[in-house]
């Protein structure tokens, strides 16, 4: 089981954590919403619980709950930029369908 991050999600991790002043990474886990099911949910930890999974890409950690990381095992975590909109973007190969707008995927 591994989550990884691209270099560019990495290093706009890092600049956030950096201008927050504290944080030892990322938390990447899903939620019920949506029209297709689940979203992701990305946040700031401050400390792992005993029961996370860590995982380490370029430096960063980012953290998953054992409820989510079955349904985000082999997710690599991007950032990208098109045009003037900038974002996080989830390459999940778990995924099975999207809702249209985006909002929702399916496992």
């Amino acid at each position: 089981m591994a989550i990884t991050m691209t270099p560019a999600a990495a290093q706009h991790v890092r600049r956030s954590l950096d201008g927050r002043g504290k944080g030892v990474g990322v938390r990447l886990g899903v939620r019920t919403t949506g029209c297709s099911g689940l979203a992701y949910v990305l946040e700031f930890v401050d400390e792992a619980a005993a029961e996370d999974s860590v995982f380490e890409s370029h430096g960063v950690k980012v953290i998953i709950d054992p409820k989510s990381l079955v349904y985000l095992d082999g997710t690599e975590l991007d950032f990208v930029r098109e045009g003037l909109n900038e974002g996080f973007k989830f390459n999940n190969p778990n995924v099975r369908g999207e809702c249209g707008c985006g909002e929702s995927f399916n496992i």
